[in-house]
Order: C-alpha cells, then sequence, then structure tokens
C-alpha cells in the first residue's frame, strides 16, 4: 500500500463530510458491540456500526510510553497535528478563547486527482478531578474560515480523545472516532482501513511525546483541579 493512498485513507478518516441522510450520533465509550480487530504492541483497535452509515466507528486504546505531561504537552501545540497524525500537513490555532475552548485549522494531504480536505476543529478540553483522566472533544466547526475553492472543507467531524496517567510514566489513550467521507470511496474500502490509520498515528504520538522539546511539562489546573493549561518548552520560549 502506497503512502500516498494511505494518507488519502487518513484525510478522510481525521476529516468527515456527511450526506444529507448521514446521523451524527456520539460515539458510546463502552458499548457491547465494539469488536477487536487487531492489537500491536500496545495499540488494539476496535470498530462498531454507527447508526444511519456504512461507515464503521473505530476505538483505538494504547498505552503510550510518555508520562502524561509530555502527551498532553504534544496535544496543547497547534502545529503537533503534522508531527503524528498521518496525512496531517498543515496545523494552526486561532480564535482561542481559553486553553479549554480553543479552534484550530488544519490541511490534509490527498492525492490527486481528490482536493487536499481543510477543516476547522472546535476542541474542547476538561478534565476529571476524580478519576485523573482528561478529555479532548473535537468537532468541526462552520463559519470560522473562509472557504479556499482550491481545498474541500470538512462539514462535520466528530473524534473524542481521554488520557490518563499509569505507572512508570506511562499514558493510557483512548481516541473514538466516527467518518463519513464523500465522494466515491466505497464503505467497505474505507472500513478495511480504519485500522492501519489509528495504529501508524500512535505509533508517531510516542516517539512525538519522547522528544525532548515536550520532556519537563506541567499540566496547570485550576483551583477547583481542572485543567487549564500546559506548561512546556514550546510555551516558555
Amino acid at each position: 500500500m502506497t503512502r500516498s493512498f494511505l494518507s488519502l485513507v487518513s484525510a478522510l478518516l481525521i476529516t468527515t463530510l456527511f450526506s444529507a441522510h448521514a446521523i451524527s450520533e456520539e460515539i458510546p465509550m463502552d458499548a457491547p458491540d465494539w469488536e477487536k480487530q487487531t492489537e500491536e504492541g500496545d495499540i488494539v483497535i476496535f470498530t462498531r456500526p454507527h447508526p444511519g452509515s456504512s461507515f464503521k466507528a473505530f476505538k483505538a486504546v494504547t498505552v503510550i510510553d510518555a508520562p502524561l505531561s509530555n502527551v498532553m504537552a504534544v496535544m496543547a501545540n497547534p502545529l503537533s497535528c503534522m508531527e503524528w497524525v498521518l496525512g496531517c500537513t498543515v496545523a494552526n490555532s486561532f480564535d482561542e478563547t481559553s486553553f479549554n475552548d480553543r479552534y484550530a485549522y488544519s490541511v490534509n494531504d490527498m492525492p490527486w486527482p481528490f482536493k487536499d480536505r481543510d477543516y476547522v476543529l472546535h476542541i474542547k478540553t476538561t478534565s476529571d478531578p476524580a478519576s485523573g483522566k482528561i478529555l479532548m472533544h473535537m468537532n468541526a466547526a462552520k463559519n470560522k474560515k473562509e472557504i479556499n475553492d482550491e481545498l474541500e472543507r470538512v462539514d462535520v467531524a466528530q473524534t473524542v480523545y481521554t488520557f490518563e496517567a499509569l505507572k512508570e510514566n506511562k499514558t493510557k489513550m483512548v481516541w473514538l472516532q466516527h467518518t463519513e467521507p464523500g465522494g466515491v470511496l466505497p464503505g467497505w474500502l474505507v472500513n478495511s482501513l480504519i485500522v492501519d490509520i489509528p495504529v501508524k498515528s500512535l505509533q508517531q504520538l510516542e516517539k512525538v511525546a519522547q522528544q525532548p522539546k515536550y520532556q519537563d511539562a506541567n499540566i496547570l489546573f485550576d483551583q477547583q483541579g481542572i485543567i487549564n493549561g500546559v506548561d512546556s518548552k514550546l510555551t516558555r520560549q
């Protein structure tokens, strides 16, 4: 499988174009019909049918060999999409009300004759003081950026990340996502590849989280114990 084709599918997996009849429904974390597809090292991939769609949702569960603070420093960096998400070629942030409520703009590479996809994500980040888990909800936002005719703007995207600190400076991450790509790609083809894309991206994320620039980061919390930022070497520059 060529990298260009993987990039094509990656772009479709991390962006969502819902048809007029598709149903946007919250992806359940612990539904009984998640079906295990593969296990590679510390990465396990599950899939399940999504209501009203011919495209399956996926759940990727992994243990990253890096502390939670490192991983969150990656997630706080608006450019990090290009470092670990397969196919992401442009990334930046804008209209940041706070760390907990911000917007990101990204472009995903697609080989000819398909247009590259661009999308605007509304990112909401919070945490649970009782469990220590951190959650990031990402959904496409409309009317936040002008349309570029050379790109295909994403209308809807649904992704959820959860992060949890483990012993020995490791981090558990769960990645939930459902995609409904437009165009001519059949459901069976995309469904056959949703295992490969999160595996490759999460393998790269572990390498990125171990880079020196993400070391010695500190997660910042408010008086209620809710995450409100990340202090890292990048923010100290």
